[in-house]
């Protein structure tokens, strides 16, 4: 039997996790099963549960991931009133609509992630406070709290814009909604003479 580095072992989990990310956010948590993960993955079904206990272990890692990965991004963007408003229209994009597998965790799986378990939810909670409280912190300076529910309302239009825009059969109407989105975030976030 070869035995593998801690090294490797923490490859194989960053893959398993990158692998679940992509194919959680395109086939949604409920349609993606172990096996068609490490498929995915190049992995066998038995090297799952040297990494997880559980697929819902999974879940939970997984999107804290992806959360993570998006904080770092919006973080990254959100300097000043351009950069805040470069990321409300990349995130409102036609791109990013079509592409929800490289995309944000909560406009592709928000639906399954409150059906999950406490854990999951939890897990989701502290990640998706990762991701706004840097923005909140620029959007209503010295008001902590306020900045965290204005922020937090932002955030939810903005993904259930995506949302809609994605279910929408008709391209011109989806188009039009991401506009409208773009339009009513940038203003939500202008309000009262916020950013």
């Amino acid at each position: 039997m070869v035995r593998y580095g801690s090294e490797h072992k923490q490859a194989t989990r960053r893959r398993i996790i990158e692998t679940a990310g992509r194919r959680f956010k395109q086939a949604g948590i409920d349609g993606s099963g172990i096996a068609t993960l490490m498929k995915d993955a190049g992995l066998t079904n038995g090297a799952f549960y040297a990494h997880f206990d559980s697929k819902e272990d999974l879940v939970a890692t997984t999107i804290v991931d992806q959360m993570r990965e998006q904080a770092a991004k919006f973080g990254a963007q959100v300097d000043d009133r351009a950069g805040l408003e470069r990321l409300v229209r990349e995130y409102l994009s036609v791109e990013h609509r079509d592409n929800p597998e490289d995309g944000c965790p909560s406009a592709a799986l928000l639906d399954e992630t409150g059906r999950g378990s406490s854990a999951t939810r939890r897990a989701y909670t502290d990640a998706l406070l990762e991701v706004i409280d840097p923005i909140a912190a620029y959007v209503v300076p010295g008001d902590p709290e306020s900045a965290r529910v204005i922020t937090l309302g932002v955030y939810a239009t903005m993904t259930g814009t995506l949302q809609l825009s994605r279910a929408l059969a008709d391209r011109q109407l989806a188009d039009a909604v991401l506009e409208q989105g773009i339009q009513h975030v940038l203003a939500l976030l202008h309000a009262d003479g916020q950013s």
